[in-house]
């Protein structure tokens, strides 16, 4: 007999080899109903896995991310078996759950149109109507090859092959369909009770372009179709609010297939908020004690080979010439840590100096596959909030604290503080050829990191292989109205590259000694963050960033001098406004200004003008009155002044 320990502490003895779905079982059928994977002595783990020793047992369902996970992986492969069984020669990739719901890639000629997800919606409904057990089992790797040929799988096997020999290779069976899968997966396919396939795409081959463009399929699921419905619902409501189509609508950027994608054109609109997030963070940063620094596009392979950008993210790199044919090879920067350290050597330094906090409003490039690339969010060519602090061991904790509280400000002056999350990002042990540094190196560089987050009460979660090839780093995270999750802003702390790069202080006792780097960014890139910001507010932007934040709508020709008057009173103070004076009806150019989403829509007439006031009507409220003019400057400069958010 064993002892488990399930949720508050109860402790039940059963046989050794009882399965998680089992215990639930001897609960109750409903709770064995909703349970969807388990969780033993905090490893996740399959419905299925026999429990042989005293363990803690936690049971997921649904409400967990796990549970969510095995549910959704469930539905990919009825997806898969659908597919197969309507379209036999249909080849099989990978099918993971994802955040949002799942997807499979496919090798096929097939065009998945509408209809014909329609069709593979209606047999996924009666695979999952017969019931169909899901059965766990393994190979070895040799049968395991040997099977998937038979098959005629190659991409199956293709997996197998690229596994450790001495690696569990497992499998799940519903039915005639059996795929490779490390699992979790529900009991059977009855449990899947709502699901939709949503879109269709291309994707290459383990993502990368040199490979063979695949057939993705998505889908998502759910244990109810309420669930489902608000679901849907509010991804309507995303499709609305989605940077990529309302940012083109209100003219805010554009692309260009003769420029490239991944490269975006930032209109008068979107350039003018850009410049006002810069400026903003700029004199922020100078008041809190940064110091600007300008540094060039590109550099010679020589600054990179030392920084380890060339051994480590060549690839992620656009490289001007050829080592074997060129006497100087020529990069364009995807960082700015290995420019900014040069302004560090330009003289020595001691320990009166540190900390010393370099800025700079880095314009970066980053060589991003087509299919990673996404309107704003991920492109080629972006501009960023990035600064490096070099800081004795003594100073590190109060400077990353400043940098976390300077990125937090910043988050709440924009309104997307209650949107983030943290990420403490390590690195993999088991790949160290992706970083530099030896495993001691990582080890202190982690626990002092871990001990500051700790420290400061950050409630992070951890991110294995998610680290800078130099350093463990804070990631604030940020999903877009889809879900899809990235990183807005990054806190890294880098005990490497000084070395690599000779950097020095003398301390107080005479020695010479590395300084510790911070490296970070204050609001992130830009781009990233003007497109949060249109998916956030519906392209309403708060007054203080509203590229355009009043116009004035003159009632007839005899009111255009007054308008022209008020507006060039109010850009002399700083405030953008236009005038419309197109002979068109006032409740016309109101429902524009509205559609525009302009803050204040200024109606001037008669009246108006002869008691030296405006008719306001505020975006959201509509028609709030008349209001002197003077008063409504000094409301207008109040709020922009305090960057209220509304």
């Amino acid at each position: 007999m064993i002892k488990i320990k399930l949720k508050g502490d109860v402790i039940k003895e059963f046989e050794s080899g009882i399965t998680p779905y089992e215990v639930a079982l001897s609960i109750g059928a409903g709770l064995a109903r909703a349970v969807c994977a388990a969780n033993i002595d905090g490893k996740d783990v399959d419905l299925r896995t026999p429990i042989t020793s005293d363990c803690q047992l936690n049971l997921l369902t649904f409400e967990d991310e796990y549970g969510r996970r095995a549910f959704r992986h469930t539905a990919s492969h009825i997806m898969a078996q659908a597919i197969k069984k309507l379209y036999p020669q249909v080849k099989l990739a990978i099918g993971p759950a994802i955040d949002n719901g799942f997807y499979y890639d496919f090798d096929t000629d097939i065009v998945f149109t509408s209809e014909v997800l329609n069709s593979i919606e209606a047999e996924m409904k009666k695979i999952v109507k017969e019931n169909i057990p899901l059965e766990r089992f393994t190979m070895p790797q040799n049968d395991a090859i040997e099977y998937f040929k038979k098959s005629d799988e190659p991409y199956k096997v293709e997996l197998i092959e690229n596994l450790p020999e001495s690696e569990e290779i497992s499998f799940y069976r519903q039915d005639g369909f059996t795929d490779l899968c490390a699992g979790a997966h529900l009991m059977s396919t009855g449990g899947v009770k709502a699901f939709k396939l949503t879109s269709a795409t291309g994707a290459y081959w383990r993502g990368d372009s040199k490979n063979k463009m695949l057939h993705r399929v998505y889908g998502t699921a759910f244990p109810k179709a309420a669930e489902l419905e608000e679901y849907l619902a509010a991804v309507e409501e995303a499709k609305k609010r989605d940077h990529n189509k309302l940012g083109r609508e209100l003219e805010l950027f554009t692309t260009s297939d003769v420029i490239g994608q991944g490269l975006p054109i930032m209109l008068p609109k979107g350039a003018r908020v850009i410049q006002l997030l810069q400026r903003f963070v700029e004199d922020e940063e100078q008041r809190r004690g940064w110091l600007l620094t300008k540094t060039p596009l590109i550099a010679k392979s020589d600054l990179y080979k030392i920084s380890g950008h060339w051994d480590h993210y060549q690839d992620g790199m656009f490289v001007l010439g050829n080592e074997e044919t060129d006497a100087e090879v020529f990069a364009l920067r995807p960082m700015t840590c290995p420019f900014q350290y040069q302004a560090y050597l330009n003289r020595s330094r001691s320990y009166r100096d540190l900390p010393l906090r370099y800025n700079e409003t880095s314009t970066l490039f980053r060589n991003e596959s087509s299919g990673e690339m996404h309107g704003l969010i991920r492109v080629r060519q972006f501009t960023i909030s990035e600064g490096h602090l070099m800081c004795t061991p003594e100073q590190l904790e109060d400077e990353f604290k400043n940098c976390l509280e300077l990125a937090i400000f910043m988050l709440k002056t924009i309104g997307l503080d209650n949107d983030v999350s943290y990420r403490f990002s390590k690195w993999d042990p088991n790949d160290t050829e992706k970083y530099i540094g030896t495993p001691e190196q990582w080890d202190e560089a982690q626990s002092t990191m871990e001990k500051i987050l700790d420290h400061l009460e950050i409630p992070y979660k951890i991110g294995i292989g998610e680290a800078a090839f130099y350093g463990p780093k804070l990631d604030i995270q940020i999903k877009n109205v889809y879900g899809k999750e990235d990183t807005l802003i990054t806190i890294q702390i880098d005990q490497m590259l000084a070395v690599k790069f000779g950097m020095e202080y003398t301390d107080k006792d005479g020695i010479k000694k590395n300084p510790y780097i911070i490296h970070r960014t204050s609001l992130g890139c830009y781009e990233r963050t003007l497109a949060l910001l249109i998916e956030k507010y519906a392209g309403a932007f708060p007054l203080w960033l509203s590229p355009e934040q009043i116009r004035i709508l003159p009632i007839a020709d005899r009111h255009h001098d007054a308008a022209f008057a008020l507006k060039k009173n109010l850009m002399d103070l700083g405030i953008r406004v236009e005038v419309d004076d197109r002979s068109e009806k006032t409740g016309y150019k109101i429902r524009e200004s509205q559609l525009d989403k302009i803050p204040y829509t200024l109606v001037m007439g008669d009246k108006e003008i002869d008691e030296n006031s405006v008719s306001v009507r505020r975006r959201g409220e509509g028609d709030i009155g008349s209001m002197p003019i003077d008063e409504f400057i000094e409301l207008t400069l109040a709020d922009v002044k305090s960057k209220k958010i509304w």
